[in-house]
C-alpha cells in the first residue's frame, strides 16, 4: 500500500522559493507553528544544505476549513536552505531527538556592511521582476525561532530557501488551529 499523492486529489502541493527578505516573510508565515523533532533536522556540510522535515499547519486552507466546519489540516513539507556555511543552535539539544519542536518564525539578517541587494540594482525594478531574475540577498544570517527560546542560526552566502509539501494534507490530530499569544 502506498501513501496518497497530491495528484490523486484536487490540490497541488505548495512549492515556494525565497531569494529576498520579502519572500522569506511569506515562507515564514506559512511555516509558523510547524512541528518537528530533532531527528527531522539535517545539515549536509559537504552540500552546504540545511533541511527540516516538518508538519506544516496549512494556514492557506484555514478559511476553507472554518467554512466547511471540518478539522484543520497539516502537510508534511521540506524546508531547505542552500549555501549554508555554518549552523549554530541555542536551547536545542541533539540528545533530545524525540522532543517536539514548534517553529515560530524565520528571520533574515543581512551581513554587516553588505547591502541586501547590489548597489547597481534598481530596487523598484527588482520588486517587479519575476522570481527567476531577482538577485538573491546575501551574505547574511537566517534565524529559525522555536517556541521555548530555542533557535538555529544559519550563516549563508546568499538567501535561497525552498518550501515544498511532500504529502497530501491530513487532518491535524488536534483538529484545531494553533492558538498562542502574540508577543
Amino acid at each position: 500500500m502506498t501513501d496518497a499523492t497530491f495528484e490523486e486529489g484536487q490540490e497541488r502541493p505548495l512549492r515556494l522559493i525565497a531569494r529576498d527578505a520579502d519572500d522569506l516573510q511569506v515562507i515564514s508565515a506559512l511555516v509558523q507553528d510547524a512541528v518537528l523533532t530533532g531527528v527531522d533536522l539535517r545539515y549536509d556540510a559537504q552540500q552546504r544544505r540545511f533541511s527540516l522535515l516538518l508538519n506544516r499547519f496549512r494556514w492557506e486552507d484555514r478559511p476553507k476549513a472554518e467554512a466547511r466546519g471540518t478539522g484543520f489540516e497539516r502537510a508534511r513539507a521540506i524546508l531547505d536552505f542552500a549555501d549554508v556555511r555554518t549552523v549554530r543552535h541555542q536551547g536545542l539539544s541533539e540528545r533530545d531527538a524525540d522532543t517536539v519542536l514548534s517553529l515560530l518564525a524565520l528571520r533574515w539578517e543581512p551581513a554587516p556592511d553588505v547591502p541586501d541587494t547590489p548597489a547597481e540594482t534598481d530596487a523598484a525594478a527588482e520588486a517587479d521582476a519575476p522570481a527567476e531574475t531577482k538577485v538573491p540577498a546575501g551574505p547574511g544570517r537566517i534565524l529559525l525561532v522555536f517556541s521555548g527560546d530555542g533557535a538555529i542560526s544559519l550563516d549563508v552566502e546568499c538567501l535561497e530557501v525552498q518550501l515544498c509539501d511532500v504529502t497530501r494534507p491530513y487532518v491535524a490530530p488536534s483538529r484545531r488551529a494553533p492558538d498562542h499569544p502574540i508577543d
